[in-house]
């Protein structure tokens, strides 16, 4: 069921050219007359306004397959086609009503804004109206398997073009890239779980857990799809890989995009807190941990104004097992300093940080981005340690520009 009703409009003459046909510009200004019309008879035309936000149309794909003319009655039929965190997709189709001719089809995609101009989550009672997200394109999509030593790895590989290796962190999985996997549609996307998450085997033991276990394990993917050298984004522990990477396998790297990360290793009491944690894992096991670590993670306005990102991460902890929650903890705990590393790099980089990360604060990531000459560095508002989870509309077109520059 649709939650918009069917609404009849005419077409007057001021809608039409020259030749007495439905113009171009007129023919949104119809669709916009109907989703007003629409909202009238249903919550009220006021929705978005007393919910204090409003739709911004982002991008408008129109479909024309018949003339209409003034005074022709159109039916217009809307549909929710997508709905995300912050954005909608509605699909008109347009018909004469004098005769059923179907005059054109219209995808408009609308990004929910505040007063400052911010995309914002869907308010609840928008959402509701909306009803609840239809399935994804895609959304049966079997990831492809790629034997990885002693495991057998599950990614996710779409498109075509540039090759984009993303590395998910801890204590995430490659659904933490669900936004940019499916926005970025200009590049190839890779995106594996790492051993020991989601759908990826496990060792039976933490000890099969390393960073340099981890980066060989990427080696494999890139082999297993024909990729000869990959830009490598990753994201908190996804990046202490891709310096391990750069360590043992540099000729694989194109370029660099380091989201939520940093150089230095643990310090003493970094390295405590890893074996407390470890110890309760161990005792208590993932939701304990992901208790623990939610605050640290997102910002605090995402606890509040995104519970299905919060929710989100209680999934993607879920399905990591036990010895590999502990494995990661060691390895990064034992992790070695990799500012040498960085240092060294002359490749196209970016450096992405949440103004809000806890973890890899703002000021580490611009002291990070000082280390590679012309990197790039974002800050992106409103997010903390996730940023694609948490502003993917940001994080997704800061990646875009990034990539465009250097395919």
């Amino acid at each position: 069921m649709t939650p918009f009703p069917p609404v009849e409009v005419t077409v007057y003459g001021y809608d039409c050219d020259a030749f007495g046909h439905l113009n171009q510009a007129a023919m949104l200004t119809l669709l916009e007359r109907a989703r007003w019309d629409a909202l009238a008879r249903g919550p009220g035309m006021d929705l978005f306004d007393r919910n204090g936000v409003w739709p911004v149309v982002r991008k408008t794909t129109i479909e024309y397959h018949a003339p209409a003319y003034a005074r022709d009655v159109l039916r217009v039929e809307t549909a929710v086609a997508h709905r995300g965190t912050t954005s909608m997709t509605l699909r008109h189709a347009v018909r004469r009503v004098s005769d059923n001719v179907q005059v054109a089809d219209a995808e408009m995609v609308f990004v929910c804004i505040d007063r400052l101009g911010r995309a914002t989550p869907l308010p609840d009672e928008i959402a509701r109206y909306l009803g609840p997200p239809p399935p994804r394109p895609g959304s049966g999509h079997q990831p492809l398997r790629v034997p990885a030593g002693d495991v057998e790895l599950a990614v996710d590989v779409r498109g075509e073009g540039l090759p984009v290796l993303f590395v998910h962190g801890f204590p995430f999985d490659r659904t933490v890239w669900r936004h940019q996997l499916a926005a970025l549609s200009r590049v190839r996307r890779i995106a594996p779980d790492l051993r020991g998450v989601g759908g990826s085997g496990a060792p039976p033991t933490s000890d099969g857990y390393a960073l340099a276990r981890y980066a060989d394990d990427l080696i494999a993917v890139l082999d297993a799809v024909g990729v000869r050298d990959a830009v490598v984004c990753g994201l908190s522990m996804g990046g202490y890989v891709t310096f391990e990477l750069l360590r043992r396998h540099p000729e694989r790297v194109r370029a660099l995009i380091l989201a939520g990360t940093k150089t230095e290793p643990d310090s003493a009491e970094g390295k405590r807190d890893r074996d407390e944690l470890v110890r309760l894992v161990e005792r208590q096991g993932a939701d304990a941990l992901v208790e623990r670590l939610l605050p640290r993670l997102v910002a605090p306005a995402t606890q509040t104004t995104q519970p299905e990102v919060t929710e989100q991460v209680r999934e993607m902890v879920r399905r990591w097992a036990v010895p590999a929650l502990v494995g990661a903890m060691r390895a990064m705990r034992n992790r070695p300093d990799s500012a040498d590393t960085l240092g060294a790099v002359r490749l196209p980089t970016l450096v992405l940080v949440g103004t809000d990360d806890a973890i890899a604060p703002p000021a580490g990531a611009l002291a990070m981005a000082k280390l590679v000459p012309g990197a790039q560095y974002h800050v992106v508002p409103a997010a903390g340690h996730l940023a694609p989870l948490e502003q993917p509309l940001v994080t997704s077109r800061l990646l875009a520009d990034f990539l465009g520059s250097i395919s």
